[in-house]
């Protein structure tokens, strides 16, 4: 039995992962089920029942998704993403600020760099886009706290704040990297950034809130011809 067939084996979180990749797409129950050359019906029962469909059905949906067999089944969660080969002849494309800015809009999970005590260091945070800014929340006293401050007032410290998104199925992706300052949300301005009400994955305590302001955007996108 192959590593695939054990997977076709579990139920797990399938459905879900329907509904996500469809969300992620925009598409409509009825829409998929043209792609996958299904009925809606079926679809929507997949994604609200545990049953696990035949190898060829799960190939379909994969494709319809625009994703991969193995990361529809769950596989492959605890690995780095892009570990297969480049695309035939990849297309390396230089963005704009603005592509920039409206590939990061929908917010998600980006990464903060910056000089830490002991060197370099790269954190993710949830964010959200506010205002043309950067917005996420973390803790008081916490790292992100402490080495972002530079104890003048009115000097903030500039950092780096890098979002992405690979499509394996595709071998396609894109890599943004904003740099601008940090910015502590004082107590008495902390309700001007909660609006896009960020929630942090980590959970906890984490009431403080940095926003990026963009002095420079830079992009990247990897595509084929």
């Amino acid at each position: 039995m192959t590593r695939e067939d054990i997977l076709m084996t579990g139920k797990g979180d399938f459905g879900r992962r329907i509904g996500y990749h469809r969300d992620r797409l925009g598409l409509s129950l009825e829409q998929v089920a043209d792609r996958a050359n299904m009925s809606a019906g079926y679809i929507q029962y997949l994604e609200n029942h545990l049953d696990m469909p035949d190898r060829g059905t799960v190939t379909r949906l994969a494709a319809a998704l625009e994703t991969t067999v193995q990361d529809l089944l769950g596989g492959g969660r605890d690995r780095p993403p892009g570990p297969g080969p480049a695309a035939a002849n990849p297309v390396l494309e230089v963005l704009d600020p603005e592509e920039c800015l409206r590939l990061v809009a929908p917010g998600g999970i980006g990464r903060v760099a910056f000089n830490g005590p002991e060197g370099p260091t790269v954190l993710p945070v949830n964010y959200k886009l506010h205002n043309g800014a950067i917005v996420f929340r973390t803790a008081y006293g916490g790292p992100m706290d402490q080495d972002l401050r530079t104890g003048v007032a009115g000097v903030e410290i500039k950092i780096g704040f890098q979002v992405d998104r690979i499509d394996e199925a595709q071998r396609e992706g894109w890599s943004v990297l904003i740099q601008g300052p940090a910015h502590h949300e004082p107590q008495d301005e902390v309700e001007k950034v909660t609006q896009p009400n960020v929630t942090p994955w980590a959970g906890g305590e984490r009431q403080l809130y940095i926003r990026i302001v963009p002095h420079q955007l830079t992009g990247r996108r990897i595509h084929g011809l």
